[in-house]
């Protein structure tokens, strides 16, 4: 399974505001730690700000926050969330499905527990438990940044 840069980015997007729990983050900041396009960002704020992940605050001052505890974030809803439509194998979809051995196959009843597997897994991790160690992201962070002006 590879995951779409979407989610990937969504995570790590989760990751660096979770690293600054008492500060609102811009799009700018997370684009310039990881070098993704703020158009992209943009989007991605978006799918999670209607998952219910980040809210965002306009204005001069605005940016976004966790809408919830990074305890309460759990992966597997952020990744079914932002993989939503991305079907592992075409047969996974039956409105678009082609293929003349669906009926018989049984690697499509293999792949779809392979796939909840790797979702009851990210369901056992939270954002928290990505960043109970924050300081070294931060540190991570902050290098980035300093790196980049230079």
């Amino acid at each position: 399974m590879r995951l779409t840069n979407f989610s990937d980015y969504a995570l790590r997007l989760l990751i660096f505001v979770a690293t600054k729990p008492d500060e609102l983050v811009t799009i700018a900041e997370v684009s310039k730690a990881y070098g993704i396009s703020k158009n992209h960002l943009m989007k991605i704020t978006n799918t999670l700000a209607q998952g219910g992940f980040v809210e965002t605050v306009r204005g001069a001052k605005g940016g976004l926050r966790l809408a919830k505890s990074a305890s309460a974030i759990n992966l597997a809803a952020v990744v079914r969330l932002t993989e939503a439509g991305s079907d592992l194998v075409e047969c996974f979809n039956p409105v678009t499905n082609t293929c003349v051995i669906d009926k018989a196959c049984r690697l499509k009843h293999l792949l779809h527990d392979a796939l909840e597997s790797f979702y009851h897994t990210l369901a056992q991790v939270t954002l928290a438990d990505l960043v109970a160690r924050p300081s070294g992201l931060g540190t991570i962070f902050a290098l980035q940044a300093r790196n980049k002006k230079s």
